[in-house]
């Protein structure tokens, strides 16, 4: 790939596992309501907060991308309707998020992007609500771009733009890193940056999408690929 200056890169599947990491955070949060407040966890089982976040989503379109906002409300709403106030939200997130942001980084994350961190803007982007301060890997980019910040989530074209924009060069020479089909490759590939596709399960592509400029294994393999060049 010719005169790359940037590289916007997706957090969550990409660099960690996300899985096991929401599910352990949603667990040790309905421990934490059933411990300290639990009337919530009685009248709301965890089926019935999905749906209480699938109308909180409805009600409010414009801020669906924030998942922030979403929990929050949720967990408002929760309290309320067992006889809390919404007082419970601050420390209830906070439970949250210290497990949300207690994530084990691939093995060749760290090394592949201090080097790539030499030669590249690095931009981390995220339809998340990940803390790369809690997580100890804010020294890994030098910007972040979240869909709360931008005020829309992947595979929106505003979200890349914004990611763009952070990373200081054009769409055409910035990079973008991800393992989702729809929401990285084909959103960055509408915005008009080169894409690579992290497939770290051997999938096949999906048909119907415009395919990747490039595939790797691991963000490990994207020194290789782009050649050595310096800023």
């Amino acid at each position: 790939m010719i005169d790359i200056r940037a590289i916007t890169i997706d957090l969550d599947d990409t660099l960690w596992e996300i899985h096991p990491v929401i599910h352990r955070a949603e667990q040790r949060l309905r421990d934490w309501l059933d411990t300290f407040f639990p009337r919530t966890t009685a009248m709301f089982s965890p089926a019935d907060a999905r749906e209480l976040r699938r109308q909180v989503v409805h009600e409010h379109p414009g801020r669906s991308h924030d998942l922030t906002f979403v929990r929050r409300t949720v967990l408002a709403r929760m309290g309320v309707a067992a006889g809390y106030t919404d007082a419970l939200v601050d420390d209830a997130m906070e439970i949250f998020d210290a497990a949300r942001n207690t994530v084990e980084l691939f093995p060749e994350v760290r090394p592949a992007l201090q080097s790539l961190r030499r030669d590249y803007v690095l931009v981390a982007v995220t339809n998340g609500n990940a803390d790369l301060g809690r997580i100890g890997i804010s020294d890994l980019f030098h910007e972040f771009v979240s869909a709360r910040t931008a005020g829309a989530a992947k595979p929106a074209r505003q979200i890349f733009d914004v990611a763009v924009r952070a990373g200081g060069a054009t769409a055409e020479q910035t990079l973008h890193v991800g393992d989702h089909p729809e929401a990285d490759v084909q959103g960055a590939h509408a915005a008009g940056l080169k894409t690579v596709w992290v497939n770290r399960n051997g999938d096949d592509w999906p048909l119907g999408l415009p395919p990747p400029h490039a595939v790797v294994d691991h963000v490990g393999q994207l020194a290789a690929l782009l050649g050595a060049r310096r800023r």
